[in-house]
């Protein structure tokens, strides 16, 4: 107790009315005040500098968005266009098609007509005959009862080739016929291959622009969520170094800290250190004058003694 005690005094009269400790610890204080200030400026700054880049990312993000919804109308766009240019392009050909389908049947039934009415004149033509030879035979039975036999003959022979006119004639409407009925089929296959050739063009037409959409829209997504990857891995490592920053800032902090508080007690050990050995040098210095005394004394005492 008495050793701190006078421990307590000779600090008070050594270093003031302010201890060591007290100094230090308010010098602590002070320091940490200044670093949590200068920490709290450089929060500030990284805060308002995090809160930019997200607002440059929304707007770049919302930006990006509406060129998207445009890009994605206009694609929309252009297929309703597209489309309706293939529909109209396709009731254009049905209606050339039924128009030359018309005609064709006009002309089939012009055709018809025409050899009805040679038909008909033919046949006019074979009974006016007919009735010519039959009032020459007439007028020769009357008048050549002695060539019956001749008669008989012709009238055979004419039988002939009037059964051979009337198998020709025949003949040739069965083939006009059966020729008719294989245009018919032929018109029929070659419009039912136009139609499919068509149905197949338009289908094959479809397929190529289903598959290019899709391209594009993979493309699109593809550059979309690389552009997203690569916006917030640069983000992500803005954000990094700031904080590795902040953190070797805060190292730093308090490795100098360290420093300081290290020189410090270095320093006041330094100077109790000096002051210790002046004490000592001092007690030296007291003790040899002390003893130098003594001898003094003693020597002036053997005299005295002496000459008593």
């Amino acid at each position: 107790y008495l050793a701190r005690k006078f421990f307590y005094l000779w600090a008070r009269m050594t270093f003031g009315q302010v201890l060591p400790s007290k100094a230090r610890c308010f010098y602590d204080q002070k320091i940490l005040q200044k670093a949590f200030g200068k920490w709290k400026e450089q929060w500030t700054v990284y805060r308002e500098k995090q809160l930019s880049l997200r607002a440059d990312n929304h707007y770049r993000h919302f930006f990006l968005n509406l060129i998207f919804k445009a890009w994605r109308t206009y694609v929309c766009q252009k297929q309703g266009k597209r489309n309706k240019y293939y529909v109209a392009e396709s009731h254009a050909k049905k209606q050339i098609l039924l128009r030359t389908w018309r005609h064709w049947l006009l002309y089939v039934g012009v055709q018809r007509t025409k050899h009805e009415m040679q038909t008909v004149g033919l046949a006019f033509r074979e009974r006016s005959c007919l009735r010519i030879s039959w009032a020459v035979w007439r007028r020769q039975q009357y008048q050549k009862c002695s060539g019956h036999k001749m008669n008989i003959l012709a009238l055979q022979h004419w039988a002939q080739s009037l059964q051979f006119r009337a198998w020709l004639q025949w003949r040739e409407l069965y083939l006009y016929t059966q020729s008719e009925k294989q245009k018919d089929t032929r018109a029929v296959t070659h419009h039912q291959h136009w139609e499919l050739r068509r149905c197949v063009v338009a289908w094959l037409g479809y397929l190529n622009l289903h598959r290019v959409k899709k391209r594009q829209n993979e493309l699109a997504q593809e550059f979309h969520r690389s552009r997203m990857l690569r916006r917030c891995f640069s983000n992500w490592q803005l954000s990094w170094e700031c904080r590795r920053r902040v953190q070797a800032h805060q190292r730093d902090l308090k490795k100098q800290a360290a420093r300081i508080a290290l020189w410090r007690a270095f320093a006041h050990w330094k100077h109790y250190v000096v002051l210790c050995v002046e004490e000592a040098q001092q007690c030296e210095l007291a003790e040899k004058h002390y003893e130098c005394h003594l001898l003094v004394l003693q020597k002036y005492w053997n005299l005295w003694k002496s000459r008593l």
